[in-house]
């Protein structure tokens, strides 16, 4: 099983990513920003259903700095989910706010309610950081489903992502009478081929969910990334294998039990021309978006250094001896992976 490096660096947006953001629509001028939300006062544990700690904690404000707070995360809302269309922030409420203090970026999650019908949404305000700034988009152009978040300054807002924790369901699902085995075997593979094409790491089972969707017949599966803070940080390939890691090992287990070597084989084939199909389709973004990379550091150079050695082996090549950054191996590995997708040169 891998491990992961105990704290990961955070690094600032340079100006030619931060030119992208705004070529594609993803920067905004923000009313509320990450430093805004750490004025709280206190806070207590939040809890689940079933009495167990979530390791967040709901966050209080002063009244006025609350009042403040809720008026203007309804507008970052707007902002969001409608273009900035402010006619529907009146019967909104920012009702709760929750902290992270576990893991890298330290999150905050704020609920949204509608007072009309009391349904409600959330979305996360977190340090903007170029590693999950990249991971973000790299999800967007190459996974299944589009990816919804806004960068301001030091602030990035992400929509929240539905579905069952992946924890939670191993615990709590895998081994239930009506699940289909064979299918969530099937998507936790694709997942797997999705996050090491593009470089994904720290796929540990808190940090995807599952989509579970209603069919005809049965029920459809899809397995979704929500934490991109190791988006091509660390230096061994087996941190861009969920598979490897130990918390997933009962998904993995039913993977090896029920699929045969010739099907994981299949999946895997199938989700590699899948993503060939956005790389094409999205070509000039994902070649804008790689320049970019390619230009940053984001990782200390002896993760790159054994990366490019892990890789080397891995594809039979020396290729990976002429990159000289994080960027110039997701450009090669996907190059590689993908087969004939058309990289930029």
């Amino acid at each position: 099983m891998t491990s992961i490096s105990k704290k990961k660096i955070s690094y600032s947006i340079s100006a030619p990513l931060r030119s992208y953001l705004r070529e594609y629509d993803r920067e905004a001028q923000l009313p509320v920003t990450y430093h805004d939300l750490l004025r709280m006062s206190g806070a207590f544990p939040l809890m689940d259903r079933k009495g167990r700690d979530t390791l967040w904690e709901t966050v209080f404000y002063e009244p006025q700095t609350l009042q403040d707070l809720s008026r203007g995360l309804t507008e970052v809302y707007a902002l969001l989910k409608t273009g900035g269309d402010l006619s529907f922030t009146e019967h909104l409420l920012a009702d709760r706010i929750d902290y992270c203090r576990f893991g890298n970026s330290q999150p905050f999650r704020v609920r949204i309610v509608n007072q009309f019908n009391d349904n409600y949404d959330y979305f996360y305000v977190k340090r903007a950081d170029a590693s999950r700034v990249y991971g973000l988009e790299l999800e967007h152009v190459l996974a299944p489903n589009s990816i919804n978040y806004l960068v301001s300054g030091q602030t990035l807002i992400e929509e929240h992502i539905a579905g069952i924790p992946g924890d939670d369901f191993i615990r709590d699902r895998l081994q239930r009478p009506h699940l289909n085995q064979v299918r969530i075997a099937k998507e936790f593979v694709k997942f797997n081929e999705r996050c090491f094409a593009r470089l994904l790491g720290d796929m540990r089972a808190y940090n995807y969910v599952v989509d579970v969707t209603a069919d005809f017949e049965d029920e459809q599966y899809r397995v979704r990334a929500i934490d991109f803070d190791q988006q091509s940080y660390e230096g061994k390939k087996t941190m861009y294998l969920p598979q490897y890691f130990k918390d997933n090992r009962a998904i993995v287990q039913l993977c090896t039990r029920l699929l045969a070597p010739e099907t994981i084989r299949q999946y895997q084939t199938e989700e590699r021309t899948l993503m060939l199909r956005r790389a094409r389709a999205e070509r000039y973004r994902l070649k804008n978006l790689i320049d970019c990379m390619r230009q940053d550091e984001l990782a200390p150079r002896e993760k790159i250094e054994q990366l490019k050695q892990e890789l080397n082996e891995y594809h039979h090549s020396c290729r990976f001896n002429r990159c000289d950054s994080m960027g110039d191996i997701v450009r090669l590995h996907l190059k590689l992976m993908l087969g004939r997708a058309r990289m930029a040169k």
